[in-house]
């Protein structure tokens, strides 16, 4: 029976009882679990995932820069349920590799749901979601070029999965928290993408 999560803990909750009743979870198994209205945690979750060293596998933080952005783009539309093709429904992660990955994010969420209260409620509806929507869509370009950095994919990956928090939560103040740290994540992004050499891009092509 599906249910809307409202804090990281209950995310993480869910994924590690999943993979505590599975040898794998599949995509199609957390949709059915948090419905198809929780765009939050499904925003959310890939982000996390990639501040694991899970996003130290190469391709990997673009994948799930580009499934963030899937969800991102139809949040910015106003779709009111998550949609996913088939294929990605299927994408499965082994239960053992999810657990310990939910462990070590245990610590953040702890952290960060005692610091979201569901204040400004009103910011996280309407108009304002789609604010948010583009600024998670604009973070997931910068995904690709920073992977070619060691673990710099994670700076923007942090943003977008603290937005993804403030609309699980219906936190209005995080939210716009998270708004100013998403500029700041990209500011910061950008300093390491074109000052990771002395002489500018560690990109050859650039």
């Amino acid at each position: 029976m599906s249910h809307e999560p409202h804090s990281m803990g209950d995310v993480l909750g869910e994924l590690d009882e999943l993979a505590a009743n599975h040898d794998e979870v599949r995509v199609a198994d957390v949709l059915d679990d948090f419905g198809a209205r929780s765009f939050g945690p499904f925003i959310m979750i890939p982000a996390v995932l990639e501040i694991t060293p899970v996003g130290g596998i190469p391709g990997v933080p673009t994948v799930l820069a580009l499934f963030i952005a899937l969800i991102a783009v139809q949040l910015l539309i106003g779709r009111d349920h998550v949609w996913m093709p088939q294929f990605v429904q299927r994408r499965a992660v082994g239960s053992k590799k999810l657990h310990k990955a939910v462990g070590k994010l245990k610590g953040m969420a702890n952290f960060l749901d005692r610091h979201s209260k569901g204040r400004l409620e009103g910011l996280t509806k309407g108009t304002a979601i789609k604010l948010v929507a583009a600024v998670i869509i604009a973070l997931c370009c910068t995904v690709p070029p920073l992977e070619f950095l060691p673990f710099a994919s994670t700076i923007p990956m942090l943003a977008i999965a603290v937005l993804g928090l403030a609309l699980t939560v219906r936190d209005g103040a995080l939210l716009l928290g998270s708004l100013l740290f998403a500029g700041l994540a990209t500011a910061l992004g950008l300093a390491t993408y074109f000052g990771s050499s002395g002489e500018g891009s560690a990109i050859p092509f650039l």
